[in-house]
């Protein structure tokens, strides 16, 4: 938006460097001035004034310097086209524009963009966002959802940013769980075919079940690792039975994701990690990062404060292969992470992976440093979020069987969406309401989700997710459904583009506002990787229309302002649709 007079004030700032011998920016950031009266940009003169001083070697008052910088550039602007005035503040330049100018030119630009407003140009950098990472056998229940429903935003958001992403997950379909499990089905299950419908439940009891197993064989232990060595011997039996049970996981992990409107580029697994990951470790024998005590009965470790020389404990042990020569996540994980930067070149490498494991990817990408991969390493990020509980602070666990499955989510959402919906639009068909139920319950599950901050424990909770009148998804949907009965209700084209003649009420003010920030919360939501910045302007644009559909008339309102605010509500319309995509959540018409 202002691309064309942002462009010719930028040129008029460079001409400025060049008349006045000073150091030429290469990049000139701008930020939005929040309203007070009028909306306009501004860019500091901060940094060309410390660029200034740097260069010329003497010592300078920065901030006095650009406060100089602005005052003379603003004199130097005048009143630019496109712009009411310019004004030089405390350092900063700031542009403002009339209002009714700025306003046409938000709806103007959100219209002609339509579902790709507020996405930026192409950054020319590739991203990959791994996320969701479930482990066969188990069952996928409520405290996967964070990762998914996070990994897939930020994807989302990432890409309206102007990054090119690769959708990525990495399936744990390998290691010590996945043969306890195959053990507990060999000795109580041989030959059970899983039901027709919640396989993930039989799955996910079945391990609950092998781990209590467990704790009381004190032979499990040792024909568990008779397993592994009949995998490793290529045991036909073994082969089958392992490949036959993992197809059952991966057929229910995609209708998940077909349910969840989750999609992926390319999908790792880790049994595929385990031959690379064996070469790798010997390599980092044969270089001295690793330690090989197998010979005395040991494992393969890297002891990384040893090797850095640090005297206090910060990356402490990774271990990458048992006695027995079996390997470990830690090692799959380092193979995985060469793999990545080969296949794709990447620019970033974002691992969407819960705060438990934030040690761990630590001593990887330590690990991967030492042995020659710093430039890499520079390019890796472990995004950790928290856990999800239950109310009542029940921690969920596969472990001990303490689970509420995602399926049992999705319908009990969908149940109580579909309640609401009789209650609030009881002649709607049922068809329709189906549908819309499952919008309703499917955006009251991941929005809550998106909305807090990644590295705070999210309880989820019936009352808030479904709340009509609150900061929730239904809320925001609804102000969608009341943009679309509007522009319904008036039945024909939206009017053409006008510049508004009228007082612009406060509620519609706001409304612009609220629009016009999409950009650059996107932008920012980007940079931090924090998707809560595209919620809550989902959220703060949602009220701002309801109180513009509360105060300011629309169909009933007088000529010039009928078109205009018709408009307006389009453009609405399209922004909250806009955030909710971002999201991950669809955008009823009706409700």
């Amino acid at each position: 938006m202002f691309e064309q007079e942002r462009a010719l004030i930028e040129k008029e700032i460079r001409a400025f460097c060049q008349a006045e011998s000073l150091p030429t920016p290469a990049e000139i950031h701008w930020s939005q001035i929040p309203f007070s009266g009028e909306w306009g940009l501004s860019t500091s003169l901060f940094q060309l004034a410390a660029d200034e001083g740097r260069l010329s070697g003497k010592k300078t008052n920065v901030a006095q310097r650009a406060t100089e910088l602005a005052e003379k550039l603003a004199a130097r602007l005048g009143a630019p086209e496109g712009f009411a005035r310019v004004a030089a503040v405390k350092g900063y330049l700031n542009l403002y524009f009339a209002a009714p100018v700025f306003a046409s030119r938000v709806v103007e630009e959100v219209l002609a963009s339509g579902p790709r407003y507020g996405w930026g140009a192409s950054k020319g950098q590739r991203v990959m966002v791994e996320y969701s990472q479930p482990n066969t056998l188990k069952a996928f229940h409520v405290g996967h959802l964070r990762n998914m429903i996070l990994g897939a935003a930020l994807a989302n958001i990432l890409e309206a940013a102007g990054y090119e992403i690769v959708r990525a997950n990495y399936i744990g379909d390998f290691g010590k769980d996945v043969f306890k499990w195959l053990w507990n089905y060999l000795k109580r299950h041989n030959g059970e075919q899983p039901p027709m419908q919640d396989v993930t439940r039989w799955m996910g009891d079945l391990y609950a079940e092998a781990s209590r197993e467990l704790e009381a064989d004190p032979k499990g232990e040792g024909e568990i690792r008779e397993l592994f060595a009949r995998w490793d011997a290529e045991d036909d039996e073994i082969r089958e039975l392992y490949w036959r049970t993992r197809q059952w996981s991966l057929d229910g992990f995609n209708e998940i994701y077909s349910q969840m409107d989750t999609r992926f580029d390319r999908f790792y697994y880790e049994h595929e990690m385990e031959k690379p990951a064996k070469v790798f470790v010997e390599q980092l024998i044969e270089k001295g990062i690793a330690t090989d005590e197998r010979p005395q009965g040991g494992t393969v470790v890297v002891k990384l404060d040893e090797l850095l020389g640090l005297k206090e404990e910060k990356y402490r042990v990774l271990v990458l292969l048992r006695s027995d020569n079996t390997s470990l996540y830690g090692a799959w994980d380092l193979a995985l992470a060469l793999i990545k930067f080969k296949e794709y070149h990447l620019d970033k490498s974002i691992y969407v992976v819960d705060v438990r494991q934030s040690l761990h990817f630590k001593q990887v990408f330590k690990t991967l440093e030492l042995a020659g991969y710093a430039e890499e390493m520079k390019k890796v990020l472990h995004l950790p979020y928290e856990v999800v509980n239950l109310p009542g602070n029940v921690i969920i666990s596969s472990r001990e069987g303490v689970v509420v499955l995602l399926e049992e989510l999705i319908r009990e959402a969908t149940a109580r969406s579909a309640a609401i919906i009789n209650e609030k639009n009881p002649g709607l068909a049922a068809s329709v309401r189906d549908t819309v139920a499952k919008q309703i319950g499917l955006a009251a599950i991941k929005y809550p989700m998106l909305a807090r901050e990644n590295t705070k424990i999210a309880t989820f909770d019936w009352e808030t997710a479904l709340d009509f009148n609150g900061q929730a998804a239904p809320y925001i949907q609804y102000a969608h459904v009341r943009a679309s009965s509007i522009l319904g209700r008036h039945g024909s084209q939206v009017p053409p583009s006008a510049v508004p003649t009228h007082d612009l009420a406060p509620s519609e003010i706001e409304l612009i506002d609220r629009i016009s920030q999409l950009p650059e919360a996107i932008q920012r939501a980007a940079a931090e990787y924090k998707t809560l910045h595209i919620t809550n302007l989902a959220y703060e644009t949602a009220k701002a229309f309801n109180d513009f559909y509360n105060q300011c008339p629309v169909l009933q309102a007088e000529q010039p302002a009928r078109d205009f605010r018709l408009r307006l509500v389009a453009s609405a319309k399209q922004a909250l649709a806009n955030c909710l995509a971002l999201l991950g959540i669809q955008s009823p018409d009706i409700m």
